[in-house]
């Protein structure tokens, strides 16, 4: 039966009408594609942006408030005003609202700050602003910086961002546009999106807060980074993360415990002016989450807001523009661009380059990590099995002081795990790790803690992995402090290919032809065998641990182990108190029980000034090495 001409039409005419709305969808999107997850071998689905489930378009909600935060400057306020009246805001509805603090009726002349401020008044009143709603404050008291600054906003949904504008800032016409940008590809596309990402600033980074940090040098060819400073001079704030803050202030506060965070500058600045400023606050809170800032890198010193750095609280005379103001398109790179979040670097408060996400689930994988970690082809795995998490922290942060980055962390799956692998400690997660050799299905040992056979399993498989490679391999637990660097190399020579402590259950393993052959060939079999390793070594269940095991089996092997007493070389804080005045303590690794009560550690580390935790649990000081 023949077709109707109407139908057929109808049918041209429904498939013409597709193909616009495709077209028209596809031009219209700033959205990248999905990253592949092959791009990233050991993505961590809690830091990497797989946090949501899809991606997803940006909600009717989405709204960028603009904050100007204005005192006594009629120039700097008409100078930001008529910069953020000329930006391109692509029909959006972006509402403005304006914070005038008041003067303090105890300083100066009161007539002529009354005049300055009415002038200040009459302009922002007749000031037009044609994008959406202006709101103007005018304090009846005088707040100051810090004030202005964290009651600016409280959101009101997870769709509403601010931009907060001191009101010596100028900004870009092109910066609504870069902004939208950077929120549709890092905050709404779920391949790209990081909940430990707090927000993004316009100004050029061109300062480094921890003492003694690397210089603030960015490759060439890196448009858009992560850092973890906040940039004042055009910040805009991310809604949960700034709630977060908040919280985290009013509590502190008033506990009355102050931001303080040695070896950084701007503790100094805090201490030099109090609460007068209020970038020593957030500093600290983000150096207790890890959170990070999206920077931008537009070289020649161009930025998309600039500060001319006018007389007021940071400056005593005017300053000038601190950079070169970014007006049009620039002709060397795409502004709009956006690399996919995997590509992106990441620096902390040293701008010391930051790896997150390294959690090893597969054996092969860990081949990769070994070789960003080893120093002098040596690395240390560090067992946290068994281990309270503020041990673990305080070991960490003791590293931190003493430089040493060459460890890998194993432990089974945890929050604490993936919160120190998003912070860019590479973490072994033992059950995947385990499951991707197949040693999960092996019979285990009768009378055995889980744990205890799980870290058995996981340090032979790391050692064999390391051996593979020719790495020599330390195993070492958590409860246990080296006072300085020096004890790794201090504690061996080149005479023995094997290292045993029992107590401390320490080893070290050279990767010489005999030892690599013997656990490849001999010991990894052996571990598989479960109960036939106790029988054959006569080694007990309960009062064994890895370092005796391996020590044990290599020794029948006619290995040359050197078995060290623990007592030369170890001090027990667990048994009673130390005195670090006693002769050699600083050559001896301190060390307890893990049954000892955390609250008697952290006392007899205090003593010895080896607690390194704040009251928040995060390391007390920031420590930089000069890369």
């Amino acid at each position: 039966m023949a077709r109707s001409p109407q139908r057929h039409h109808f049918v041209v005419l429904l498939l013409l009408s597709l193909c616009v709305l495709l077209l028209y969808c596809h031009s219209n999107t700033s959205l990248p594609v999905s990253i592949s997850a092959s791009q990233n071998p050991n993505p961590d689905p809690r830091f990497l942006p797989n946090s949501r489930l899809e991606t997803r378009a940006p909600t009717p909600g989405f709204t960028l408030l603009i904050k100007v935060l204005a005192f006594n400057r009629l120039d700097s306020i008409s100078r930001c005003l008529r910069s953020l009246a000329a930006a391109d805001y692509r029909s959006d509805t972006v509402h403005l609202h304006v914070y005038i603090d008041h003067f303090d009726n105890r300083s100066g002349d009161v007539e002529s700050s009354l005049d300055v401020s009415r002038k200040i008044l009459d302009f922002v009143d007749g000031f037009k602003w044609e994008f959406g709603d202006k709101l103007v404050h005018h304090r009846t008291g005088n707040a100051g910086l810090q004030a202005q600054w964290l009651e600016a906003w409280w959101p009101t949904s997870d769709d509403e961002f601010a931009f907060i504008v001191e009101d010596d800032l100028e900004v870009s016409p092109l910066f609504y546009k870069f902004v939208k940008s950077v929120i549709w590809n890092y905050y709404y596309n779920a391949s790209n999106f990081s909940p430990i990402i707090y927000g993004v600033t316009l100004q050029r980074p061109r300062f480094v807060p921890g003492k003694h940090g690397n210089k603030l040098q960015v490759d060439g060819r890196t448009r858009v980074f992560l850092y973890q400073l906040v940039g004042t001079w055009g910040q805009i704030l991310f809604p949960k993360q700034w709630k977060e803050f908040r919280k985290w202030y009013d509590y502190h506060k008033a506990k009355g415990i102050k931001p303080i965070l040695e070896g950084m500058v701007t503790t100094g600045w805090y201490r030099r002016l109090g609460e007068k400023i209020w970038t020593p606050w957030f500093i600290k809170f983000i150096h207790d989450r890890g959170y990070f800032n999206i920077y931008t890198n537009f070289l020649q010193e161009r930025a998309l807001s600039i500060s001319h750095r006018d007389t007021g609280v940071n400056y005593g005379k005017t300053a000038g523009p601190d950079s070169h103001l970014l007006n049009e398109a620039p002709h060397d790179f795409n502004l709009l661009e956006m690399q996919p979040l995997s590509n992106l670097k990441w620096y902390d408060f040293c701008f010391r380059e930051v790896l997150p996400g390294r959690v090893v689930r597969n054996f092969n994988d860990l081949g990769v990590v070994l070789d960003t970690v080893q120093i002098n082809e040596t690395i240390v795995f560090v067992s946290l099995f068994g281990f309270q998490e503020i041990i673990i922290r305080n070991m960490l942060c003791h590293f931190e002081r003493l430089n040493i980055h060459n460890y890998i962390l194993m432990g089974s799956m945890s929050d604490l795990l993936f919160d120190l692998a998003r912070r860019g400690h590479p973490v072994i997660a033992a059950d995947e790790f385990l499951d991707s050799v197949g040693a999960n299905k092996l019979k285990r040992p009768e009378n055995s803690a889980p744990e205890f056979i799980k870290n058995v399993m996981t340090s032979t498989y790391a050692i064999k992995k390391c051996l593979e490679l020719r790495y020599n391999a330390w195993v070492v637990d958590a409860n246990m402090l080296f006072p300085n660097r020096g004890l790794f190399h201090a504690l061996t020579d080149s005479t023995f290919d094997f290292y045993s402590w029992k107590s401390l259950d320490i080893i070290f393993v050279r990767s010489s032809s005999a030892v690599r052959k013997l656990w490849l060939n001999n010991f990894v079999h052996a571990v598989e065998a479960g109960d036939s390793l106790w029988d054959k070594l006569s080694i007990s269940r309960e009062n064994s641990n890895f370092a005796d095991i391996a020590a044990s089996f290599l020794e029948s092997k006619r290995v040359r182990v050197k078995r060290i007493d623990d007592r030369s070389l170890g001090v027990d804080i667990g048994i009673s108190s130390v005195d670090w005045a006693s002769p050699g303590l600083e050559n001896k690794v301190l060390y307890w029980s893990a049954d000892a009560a955390p609250d008697i550690i952290r006392k007899r580390l205090q003593e010895l000034k080896m607690w390194t935790l704040d009251g928040d649990d995060s390391c007390s000081a920031v420590v930089c090495h000069q890369s």
